[in-house]
């Protein structure tokens, strides 16, 4: 249906069509040109990574950090249960088996305790994990102190899922600039967007090499079309590049709106019982992408709520349903509590756009509150 109120609608700056215009002038409009390399600087500037590899998607990223590292069929990688599908794909893309860990109740991220239980069970079956993704869920850090601790002590590569989390910090640094290697996804829905697209980030220029090539087809540095080993057709395209360029300007304006839209949210329904939100703890900054609400203990709930706000026009989702609880992936092992799925069952996303204006979310908040107290 058409929304009047949106989840997270692309907010276009007015800057974009500037480099924009200048491909179509150049006839840059290729998966190469002045405004990738430009984007990937610019990238770097901001979030501080040495490196970064534009691409047409956060999946396409994820995929070729895995392969950067080396993961291959029949390799452990233990993997954030409570996350979008793309998340886990690509490690079945490259023949690896994904083992899901479960959330802890506080950012909803990677639980440590569950990751180390998971470590030490495959090392003392002789059976090493390859590689450790975790989530940024919602823009929310992870618990990064204790799974870089545990990363580093097992010699174990950490993977940064931070599509949703583009201008979050920890401990001063952006996220995804703080495992070995970091995935970001401009897709529409985020908080910045090229249409379409990704990045990976990484200090080791090994990894982005090695992805680099791989994006572009494997093609070898001949002068005739040479490919000893299967490549990708992954990078971005030079005017995708370009709106991310005029997106990348206002960044800290869009986290700013975003933060504000929670904020709001937070003042208006924290006294409310039953309901609760993601927490920053010390040293971290989430740029709240979504505003994700837990309500628990009322007759109404998330579905219901879900289905009055869809009445009047306004688009609300689910929280992620966990990768162990998915069709395609319950048969594997995982290491949970139930705090994933309790999310799961008592969550839901409200709209959160840089574009939301004060009275729409009244109009949310309202709408929430009436179902609530009808059906307490």
């Amino acid at each position: 249906m058409k929304y009047k109120i949106y989840l997270s609608p692309p907010h276009m700056s007015g800057r974009e069509m500037k480099y924009i215009q200048e491909a179509f002038d150049s006839n840059w409009v290729a998966p190469v040109g002045p405004n990738i390399d430009a984007f990937e600087e610019e990238l770097c500037r901001y979030t501080g990574s040495r490196h970064a590899l534009a691409v047409s998607s956060g999946t396409a990223a994820l995929h070729l950090a895995l392969l950067a590292l080396g993961v291959q069929e029949g390799d452990i990688v233990l993997c954030q249960s409570l996350t979008f599908v793309a998340t886990a794909n690509p490690i079945v893309y490259v023949g690896a088996k994904p083992v899901f860990i479960d959330s802890e109740p506080v950012t909803w991220n990677m639980c440590p305790d569950a990751l180390e239980e998971s470590i030490k069970h495959y090392l003392n079956a002789g059976k090493k994990p390859k590689a450790v993704i975790i989530v940024h869920l919602y823009g929310m850090p992870a618990m990064l102190d204790e799974i870089l601790y545990l990363c580093r002590k097992h010699d174990i590569p950490l993977i940064e899922d931070a599509a949703e989390a583009l201008g979050s910090e920890y401990r001063g640094r952006k996220a995804g600039t703080l495992g070995d290697i970091g995935i970001l996804s401009f897709n529409g829905n985020k908080i910045i967007t090229t249409s379409g697209g990704g990045a990976m980030l990484s200090d080791n220029p090994l990894y982005i090499e090695r992805a680099r090539f791989l994006a572009t087809q494997a093609r070898e540095p001949v002068r005739h079309y040479e490919h000893r080993e299967v490549g990708y057709n992954y990078r971005m395209s030079n005017v995708c590049a370009g709106i991310g360029r005029g997106q990348l300007e206002v960044i800290d304006e869009r986290v700013f709106q975003r933060r504000a839209n929670f904020q709001f949210y937070q003042t208006a329904l924290r006294r409310i019982p039953g309901i609760s939100f993601q927490k920053e703890f010390a040293a971290i900054v989430s740029n709240r992408w979504i505003t994700a609400v837990i309500i628990e203990g009322h007759e109404a709930g998330p579905f219901q709520i879900q289905n009055a706000l869809l009445e009047q026009g306004i688009e609300s989702r689910p929280i992620w349903k966990p990768m162990h609880c998915q069709k395609i992936y319950k048969t594997l092992p995982r290491f949970e509590g139930s705090v994933s799925e309790r999310l799961f069952e008592h969550g839901i996303c409200l709209p959160s756009g840089s574009n939301l204006s004060e009275p729409e979310m009244c109009t949310i908040i309202a709408k929430l509150l009436s179902v609530i107290e009808h059906r307490r």
